[in-house]
């Protein structure tokens, strides 16, 4: 049932794609928006308690609804595993946009491009040249398809019924509103938040990283990985970017210009400057990661059912 409601849920997500204003997650934002408003004392232990009473409800109810589904009959557990699915991955979230700003920047409209990529990502690029576009562009994409698609179908395949779907994408939720300012500003409201994605991610960011090598350029992608993810920012995507540089074969990291200043970052990767070229290579390569993991799922569910 795993694997039949991941094919099925990408498949309709790629006929009709929810695009980047999922109403599902607008309306849970705007719940962890009340959930601080009410709780947040500057203390962790209120994180802690806001978190729980952000994710768990809805965990909760998620699965019950699966179990009475199951009772009455599989197809409509199938069905049901297959919308929560369809709601929380999002391949054609980070694919759409790459495709824009590829198209973009074939046709020499740079500032299409730079507008595409400013909405997508949230970062200034008014000052991006060609080559910082392409090289963002990537970084995006390899981080988006994780959050997406990768992280979200790992949770999806170990715990029962739709409930790692849901509790990842919703605990991300709560990391980019509360977790990165306890990164950035020691905000303790947000410890618990930021711990919770860490633990997380700590297992489906290594599988992740390990199928781009294996999908790519395996001997640098491993390489990269072991010398250079600790110095990025966020080591959980620093092992990501450096492994998707390794195993693309190019260079990403490296200083950007923005907001009116030059904003250091570390090299990833090793090889060719990454330019507009690579983008259909760093797309192809989630393809091919997103097969092996179905194609794993799948021995991994024959052995349990032999």
């Amino acid at each position: 049932m795993t694997l039949l409601s991941i094919i099925v849920a990408l498949a309709l997500e790629q006929l009709r794609p929810l695009g980047n204003r999922n109403r599902l997650f607008l309306l849970f934002t705007r719940y962890a928006n009340t959930l601080e408003r009410n709780l947040n004392a500057g203390q962790n232990r209120h994180g802690v308690l806001a978190w729980l009473a952000g994710v768990l409800p809805v965990c909760l109810a998620v699965y019950g609804v699966y179990a009475l589904c199951l009772q009455v009959s599989p197809f409509l557990a199938l069905a049901w595993n297959v919308l929560v699915l369809y709601l929380t991955m999002g391949f054609r979230h980070f694919s759409s946009a790459l495709t824009e700003i590829t198209d973009a920047l074939a046709e020499q409209r740079v500032m299409d491009a730079r507008t595409a990529l400013a909405r997508w990502s949230g970062q200034s690029t008014s000052e991006l040249e060609v080559n910082e576009i392409a090289r963002v562009t990537i970084e995006q994409g390899v981080i988006d398809s994780y959050r997406h698609v990768f992280a979200t179908m790992f949770w999806f395949a170990v715990l029962p019924g739709p409930v790692g779907a849901v509790l990842y994408r919703f605990s991300s939720i709560l990391f980019q509103k509360w977790g990165m300012r306890d990164s950035q500003f020691g905000d303790l409201f947000g410890r618990f938040a930021y711990r919770a994605q860490e633990t997380l991610d700590w297992l489906p960011t290594r599988l992740t990283a390990l199928s781009f090598a294996i999908m790519g350029d395996f001997e640098d992608a491993v390489y990269c990985w072991r010398a250079q993810a600790q110095a990025w920012g966020h080591y959980a995507y620093g092992i990501l970017l450096a492994s998707a540089a390794g195993a693309l074969g190019i260079k990403l990291g490296d200083p950007l210009r923005q907001d009116y200043t030059v904003k250091f970052r570390p090299e990833l990767g090793v090889g060719d400057d990454a330019d507009p070229r690579y983008l259909k290579s760093a797309v192809g390569l989630v393809w091919r990661v997103v097969m092996f993991w179905l194609f794993m799922i799948a021995v991994i569910s024959l052995a349990w059912w032999v």
